[in-house]
């Protein structure tokens, strides 16, 4: 990881202190960086109604919107153990709204191992993007 990816990294180890997880007891942190230059994070936040909880990338991506930016252009996130915690299906789709397919996602263990690098295209393939919504509702 490069010294951008070591501070997301940090971004999102630091979100993950922060986690509201009483239900399942998995923490995760996320850190986006926006196409301002910024970092943005946050944490997952579980409700005990379990649909209205936030993913940690869901907030990090809310805190980017509110911060200005508009696009992210890296996500990394991060969970307990040493395995690799990627974005579940739906925040895949969350980061697709506002990622080029290129864009890359690092998974990584709070417990070392090795970190996953991709990409969302490969996190997500054959995606269904906002240009999917603009091509088909011209009347072509």
């Amino acid at each position: 990881m490069d010294g951008m990816d070591l501070e997301l990294f940090e971004a999102a180890r630091k979100a993950l202190e922060f986690a509201h997880a009483p239900y399942s007891g998995f923490s995760v942190g996320a850190a986006i960086l926006g196409d301002d230059g910024r970092i943005y994070s946050g944490c997952n936040v579980e409700n005990a109604a379990y649909p209205l909880g936030n993913c940690a990338e869901a907030s990090a991506i809310s805190a980017m919107l509110a911060g200005g930016a508009r696009r992210i252009r890296k996500v990394l996130t991060i969970g307990p153990g040493r395995v690799p915690v990627t974005p579940c299906g739906g925040c895949r789709q969350r980061i697709r709204e506002f990622a080029a397919p290129s864009v890359i996602v690092i998974c990584a263990g709070l417990d070392g191992g090795e970190p996953l690098l991709t990409t969302i295209a490969e996190l997500l393939p054959h995606s269904f993007g906002p240009q999917f919504l603009q091509e088909n509702t011209r009347g072509e």
